[in-house]
């Protein structure tokens, strides 16, 4: 266990000290903010679509991080020669091949978080026609990330400490007292009928997207153990694709609420359903309640996943001849 351990942790520090992976949680988050600053002129609608657009983001956004991620911390080091040095030790494949995933879920975590608080705070400053922007609330969350990369920067040259994952870190503490202030000191009113408010609906639904993401991730690392980072997008991005609309392929197939073919009904539980992991809808229909049974319910199919893919990942590194 402390092999597994070390391996992971060092996978994660490795991929949260890559500089494209700060560029993609800081790109993203910000952008995120930005959907709720321009007038959409949407017939009242403007914030429900400010708060799905948001959660769109932080899942490709996530898509891209588990493909980059995943090159970085396996292909690249199978490529150099890295991975070799590791194995030498008695450490089996099975265990490496954990070890990274284990460090890659952990840094898809992060990224997702600082992606869902911003798409909390983009969600409160949505407005409709009546409204109009919360240059407040703008000028906080900008500051706290200006902020993050000056104590980066600070580390780096007095200190002497990597700059990428030094500003990660303070990323996470000033995003978060960044919202708590948007919510103290922000009196922002979206329209003349309701007061802004926090849709804590989003924070369900990022859950959501980050179990998306963790099954990403695992067919991102099987993908990498034979491929490298531009065949192994392709490859996520053609089972995201065709997860988004397994649902009518079934039906396409024959496929019923009761049943269908074996064959269709096989190649439907293969492939992973996106649908499941998206409450768009739910955001859609006002503020109805949520069940959380169903968070779990979506765990536990993600659990099954992964560990499906993680074992096909071991198959196909298991006789994978390292130099």
């Amino acid at each position: 266990m402390q092999a597994l351990w070390n391996i992971a942790v060092n996978a994660f520090m490795e991929l949260v000290r890559q500089p494209v992976f700060l560029l993609l949680m800081t790109s993203s988050a910000l952008f995120e903010i930005f959907l709720a600053v321009p007038y959409y002129f949407a017939f009242g609608d403007e914030p429900k679509l400010v708060k799905n657009s948001a959660l769109a983001v932080a899942l490709l956004s996530g898509l891209a991080g588990s493909v980059l991620s995943a090159s970085a911390s396996v292909a690249r080091e199978l490529r150099t020669g890295t991975a070799l040095a590791v194995l030498s030790k008695p450490v089996g494949k099975t265990r490496f091949l954990l070890a990274k995933y284990l460090g890659l879920a952990a840094a898809l975590t992060v990224l997702t978080y600082v992606n869902v608080v911003a798409a909390l705070v983009a969600g409160r400053m949505a407005f409709d026609a009546y409204g109009e922007t919360d240059v407040r609330a703008l000028g906080i969350f900008a500051g706290a990330v200006v902020a993050a990369y000056l104590y980066g920067g600070f580390a780096n040259y007095f200190l002497r400490r990597p700059f990428v994952s030094h500003t990660i870190g303070a990323l996470i503490p000033l995003v978060t007292l960044a919202a708590v202030l948007i919510g103290e000191f922000s009196p922002h009113a979206p329209s003349l009928y309701e007061q802004a408010a926090y849709d804590w609906r989003i924070l369900p639904a990022g859950l959501l997207i980050l179990f998306a993401l963790w099954l990403l991730a695992a067919v991102a690392l099987a993908c990498s153990t034979r491929l490298e980072m531009i065949p192994t997008l392709a490859v996520c991005t053609g089972v995201f694709l065709l997860g988004l609309v397994a649902d009518y392929l079934y039906s396409r197939m024959g496929g019923t609420l009761e049943g269908g073919p074996w064959w269709a009904t096989t190649l439907y539980t293969l492939l992973p359903n996106w649908q499941l992991f998206w409450l768009g809808d739910l955001l859609e229909t006002g503020r109805g309640s949520f069940h959380w049974g169903y968070v779990g319910k979506a765990l536990a199919y993600t659990v099954g996943f992964v560990g499906a893919l993680l074992a096909v990942a071991a198959a196909l590194f298991e006789d994978r001849e390292l130099s």
